[in-house]
């Protein structure tokens, strides 16, 4: 299904063979995000990533650039997470050197042009403009936030207009040159391609990438002893919100059981809450209940948007649910869950794309890679036993988490209700 290779330098490529496939896809993953940065550096990590697009030795403007894989067609982009930064390029099969030499291009020979950095300042603090005008993005700030405080986990990854605005040229330069380094960066190439031939132009390619000793992120601080809540004031037709609690990390047993607990609850449209809120009571257009899993944490969530008269109601009712899972659980529910996930996963992994990230994120991550089918089988073996065990371990009074973005003035209200 896959081949992994490790070159000598510590560059760790994986490829990903789909011979059915009309694409493939070129992704490289960088072991560096938000959590790897300094208070006076928030947002640098998304910074740098912008200005991979802003020119190359070769292409030397940011048009030049973009528009080698719009004549053909190509899909394009580059992400910053937490954990990871990722570039990539989808292309039809046969363009194959075409990806790789972009990719490579953009990560190896990008010249950070001074005037470029100033401009792309003012970009990213219309993102953050962006992010803070859409209630659905802003919570989804505040549930960080909520959940670790002011600490790398809980900054927000485009960091603050504050910190933006003092980066330098230098400061990008450098934490370049110390996280971008082989040992620290994984390779994917997943879609319709001849191994041989993408082996030896990953070689030709990707054979001047640095190698050094990159930082670490830092360690992350829980002591959670009582429910946290944000609120957010701001003028909204509609009251936004996510509440859950801390789950577990990706080295733990028990991720698995968090992924089907999350779907019995609100990760279909046959699931408890989607059923109750918006079929039932009608007080929400969208509800879900999704699980995550990193490398020091995770958790377990409910986003909803919900009618604000309604907001303690629907509140209560996901409480509700959260408790009562606990003691009333079905086989049949446990089954459709399994299999939604299953079926999920399986049609996601159809793209070039998500083939690639799903495997080059395990190894950069946990330096490991379980197929698709050693994920479904991890997943049969969960009973009924270990999900009402660990809905009761993880949903109790002093460990429930709520960010809420809405017109209210006083939080003591909903302060009250948190409890399980």
């Amino acid at each position: 299904m896959f081949k992994k290779i490790q070159f000598r330098n510590g560059l760790r490529v994986i490829l990903i063979p789909q011979k059915d496939s009309e694409s493939l896809t070129v992704l490289v993953l960088v072991g560096t995000g938000s959590k790897y940065e300094k208070r006076e550096e928030q947002g640098i990590s998304h910074f740098l990533e912008h200005m991979y697009f802003k020119g190359t030795k070769k292409r030397p403007t940011p048009r030049e650039v973009a528009e080698v894989l719009d004549r053909v067609g190509g899909i394009y982009n580059a992400f910053t997470s937490q954990e990871y930064t990722g570039y990539f390029a989808k292309v039809s099969a046969e363009k194959l050197n075409l990806a790789l030499d972009w990719v490579s291009d953009i990560l190896l020979n990008s010249i950070f042009p001074q005037e470029e950095i100033e401009k792309e300042k003012g970009v990213i603090e219309e993102e953050i403009n962006m992010i803070n005008d859409n209630p659905m993005s802003l919570v989804s700030n505040l549930w960080l936030k909520t959940l670790y405080g002011d600490q790398p986990a809980g900054w927000p990854i485009a960091g603050e207009k504050e910190t933006i605005r003092k980066i330098t040229r230098e400061k990008l330069l450098n934490y370049m040159k110390t996280q971008y380094v082989a040992g620290n960066i994984v390779l994917a190439i997943a879609g319709n391609f001849k191994m041989k031939e993408a082996f030896l132009k990953i070689k030709k390619y990707f054979k001047k990438v640095s190698i050094g000793k990159w930082r670490e992120r830092a360690k992350l601080v829980e002591n959670q002893k009582r429910p946290n809540l944000i609120l957010k004031k701001k003028k909204t037709d509609q009251a936004h919100l996510i509440l859950g609690v801390k789950g577990v990390n990706l080295f733990d047993k028990r991720r698995y059981v968090q992924d089907v607990l999350a779907t019995i609850l609100g990760g279909m449209m046959s699931s408890r809450l989607f059923q109750k809120i918006r079929e039932k009571m009608g007080i929400a257009y969208y509800i879900k209940t999704e699980s995550y899993s990193d490398l020091d944490s995770g958790y377990l969530a409910t986003s909803a948007g919900l009618r604000i008269e309604s907001t303690e109601k629907g509140i209560l009712e996901i409480l509700k649910e959260y408790k009562k899972i606990s003691q009333n659980l079905s086989l049949s529910e446990l089954r459709k869950a399994k299999d939604n996930l299953k079926g999920k996963m399986s049609l996601l992994l159809e793209s070039s794309d998500a083939r690639a990230i799903f495997f080059a994120s395990q190894e950069l991550l946990e330096n490991r890679i379980l197929s698709p089918e050693e994920i479904f089988k991890k997943i049969e073996r969960i009973s009924l036993s270990q999900i009402k065990d660990f809905a009761k371990q993880i949903f109790k009074s002093k460990k429930l988490n709520l960010a809420l973005v809405g017109p209210f003035e006083r939080k003591e209200k909903f302060e009250k209700i948190l409890k399980i």
